[in-house]
Parts: structure tokens; C-alpha cells; sequence
């Protein structure tokens, strides 16, 4: 392999991945989400897709786009909201659902990335995530077609204090896809503010990263303790320029700054 990742589109990027194949995506909301190459993989016409992510964007924007074509056969998540049309799809049959605890849906994909099979957990003991049952597949009907399985619980002396523990196992994904503000042509990026999210996590999952990146520079511009993510991690850099299209998902002001904005200038 050349140590020069860059390729030449968003479509050369992700022209091997298949129908059926396993991502891992980053991005929060719509904070930090590889839109260019959620776009070029909508264009490739692949569908039967297992994603993790921590949720499934908007109608009309993020993988929401995908999702609105029927190409995405699973969702691992944490959050469903602001998406009706994944809301239709999940209660209707028609997608299936892996409701993950955020934190733990974020171990999961670090493990994944570092070669660790499985780790325990406080978090979901007591509850279905642990004791099993959570719809992940209705029929439609309603009623459940596949329920989440029972995960084992251990005992463990944590601090002089017993308590249980849930076993979660590791993700690992065919590809992921992710965003970065900056990245070399060796693959290492940097993240911008909250947009680091979940990226470094998802593309470290990946058995195959894709990174689209705003600006590209030569090796050795990053200084090495600013790299978020190394380059062993990443297999492919596509630039896409910092002009793409960023949208937020909710734009809240408050009435005071809401009537200022309407005063006439100079008032």
C-alpha cells in the first residue's frame, strides 16, 4: 500500500463497498457527518446495509438520505429522533433496530478498533439492555419479530463494593466513513471541535476508513501531538474542499436576541 491515501472522488472512495456490507459512521445530529460520501454511496446504488452510527440523521439530510431509499437493512444507534421516516420504517417491519446505550455504543466501536473482543459494564444492568426483549424487528402487525438476547451479567469487586456487570461485545464494520476537518496524505486528521464526536471511534472500527477531509497538507505539517486520529487507522482521504454544505439540525435563539436581529439597523 503507498503511503499516499488520497484518492480522487467520493465515488472512487467507495466504489468496492457492496450491498449487504457493514459501515460505521461518524457524525452527531448532523454535527461532523461525511455527507459527500454519504451522497456518492446513495449514487452507487448499494442497499442491504448494516450501519453504526449514533443516529440515522434527518428526512432529507445525513443518512437519513440513504435511509429515505430503502438502502439500509439495520441500524446500531442511540439515538432514533428526528427522523419520521425511521420511525415508519422500524415500527412498520421494514428496519431493523440495535438500541444501544451512547457511551456504550461509543466503547463498543473503540474496542472494535483496538482488538478488544468484548468488555464489561454497569450500564443497562437491570433493565432489557441486559436482561434482553428489546424490539429490534417488528412484524407488521406489531407484534415483535426479533427481541434483543439476554447478555451475561457478572460480579465483580469494583472499589470494595460488589456489583454486576454487563458483557458488551465489540463492533468492527466492513468500512466506515467519516469527516475531518484537516488530514495529510499519510491519513492522519484532526477533528474540528465537536465534530471529533464520534469520528475517531467509528473510523478506528472500520476494517476499511474512508475520510473526507476539508483541506489536505503535506506529511509533516500536523504537528503530531494536534493528529486526533493516526494514520494506521485510515485507508483513503477524499478532499472535498471547506465549502461543502453544513446544516444544524436546530437553530434556537432567544426572544430578546430574536428581536434584536429585527430591529432596523442603526435603531
Amino acid at each position: 500500500m503507498t503511503l499516499d491515501k488520497v484518492v480522487g472522488s467520493a465515488q472512487e472512495a467507495v466504489a468496492d463497498i457492496p450491498s449487504g456490507a457493514s459501515l460505521a459512521v461518524g457524525g452527531f445530529g448532523l454535527c461532523g457527518i461525511p455527507m459527500v460520501l454519504i451522497e456518492a454511496l446513495l449514487e452507487a446504488g448499494v442497499d442491504g446495509l448494516s450501519v453504526v452510527s449514533n443516529n440515522c440523521g434527518v428526512d432529507d439530510w445525513g443518512l437519513g438520505v440513504l435511509l429515505a431509499q430503502q438502502r439500509i437493512a439495520k441500524m446500531t444507534s442511540s439515538y432514533v429522533g428526528e427522523n419520521k421516516e425511521f420511525e415508519r420504517q422500524y415500527l412498520s417491519g421494514e428496519l431493523e433496530l440495535e438500541l444501544t446505550p451512547q457511551g456504550t455504543l461509543a466503547e463498543k466501536l473503540r474496542a472494535g478498533g483496538s482488538g478488544i473482543a468484548a468488555f464489561f459494564t454497569q450500564t443497562g444492568v437491570g433493565t432489557q439492555v441486559a436482561e434482553g426483549g428489546l424490539p429490534r424487528r417488528y412484524h407488521p402487525d406489531g407484534s415483535i419479530a426479533v427481541a434483543s438476547p439476554v447478555k451475561p451479567v457478572q460480579t465483580f469487586d469494583a472499589g470494595g463494593v460488589s456489583r454486576e456487570f454487563v458483557l458488551e461485545e465489540a463492533i468492527s464494520t466492513d468500512f466506515s466513513l467519516v469527516h475531518a476537518l484537516r488530514g495529510d496524505r499519510y491519513g492522519n486528521l484532526v477533528f474540528d471541535k465537536s465534530a471529533r464526536n464520534f469520528s475517531p471511534l467509528a473510523a478506528m472500527a472500520g476494517r476499511v476508513c474512508i475520510a473526507q477531509v476539508e483541506e489536505i497538507v503535506e506529511p509533516g505539517e500536523i504537528d503530531p501531538d494536534a493528529v486526533h486520529l493516526p494514520g494506521i487507522y485510515v485507508d483513503r482521504v477524499v478532499v472535498v474542499g471547506p465549502d461543502i454544505e453544513k446544516r444544524i439540525e436546530r437553530r434556537t435563539v432567544s426572544p430578546e436576541r430574536a428581536a434584536s436581529r429585527e430591529m432596523p439597523e442603526g435603531a
